[in-house]
C-alpha cells in the first residue's frame, strides 16, 4: 500500500486506504456502491463502511463529491483545500470529470456573498456538457 501521496501527515485507516486507492485508480467518479462492488474482495460488506471512509476523506479534503451524480472522485489538486471552490466539467457523453480551480470565480463568488451578507460553507460549481474528444466525434 503506497502512502505517498496522501495529504501530509494524514493517517488513513485501512478502509480509508482501501476507498481512496479505488477512487484514484478509477477513470470516472463513483458511487460509494461501485466503491463497494470493488473492494468486496478486500472483505468489505457494508455500505456504512465506504460511507465512513468517504466522509473522512472528505473532511480530510482528499476527495470530492460530484453533487449532480451523487458519485465521489479522488482530489486532482493537492493544494485544493486553499482553494474555497471546487469545480467540475463533466462531459454528459463519456462521463469524463475534470477538476479545475478558477480565481476569477472565487472571487465573484465571494463578492456576491458579501453583497448579501451570506457566508458559504462549501461551493461546488458543475459545468455539464461534452468534452473535446465527444466534440470532435459528433
Amino acid at each position: 500500500m503506497s502512502a505517498h501521496h496522501h495529504h501530509a501527515a494524514t493517517e488513513l485507516t485501512r478502509n480509508q486506504s482501501l476507498v481512496f486507492d479505488v477512487l484514484r485508480k478509477a477513470e470516472a467518479p463513483l458511487s460509494a456502491y461501485t466503491i463497494l462492488d470493488q473492494l468486496r474482495d478486500e472483505g468489505i460488506r457494508a455500505p456504512l463502511q465506504i460511507y465512513r471512509a468517504l466522509d473522512k476523506l472528505l473532511e480530510f479534503g482528499m476527495v470530492h463529491r460530484v453533487e449532480s451524480l451523487n458519485a465521489f472522485v479522488a482530489c486532482a489538486d493537492p493544494h485544493c483545500s486553499a482553494h474555497g471552490i471546487t469545480a467540475f466539467a463533466i462531459c454528459e457523453k463519456c462521463g469524463q470529470v475534470d477538476e479545475f480551480a478558477d480565481p476569477l470565480i472565487e472571487d465573484r463568488v465571494r463578492q456576491w456573498g458579501a453583497q448579501h451578507n451570506f457566508k458559504p460553507a462549501k461551493t461546488t460549481l458543475e459545468l455539464r456538457g461534452l468534452c473535446a474528444q465527444c466534440q470532435a466525434a459528433a
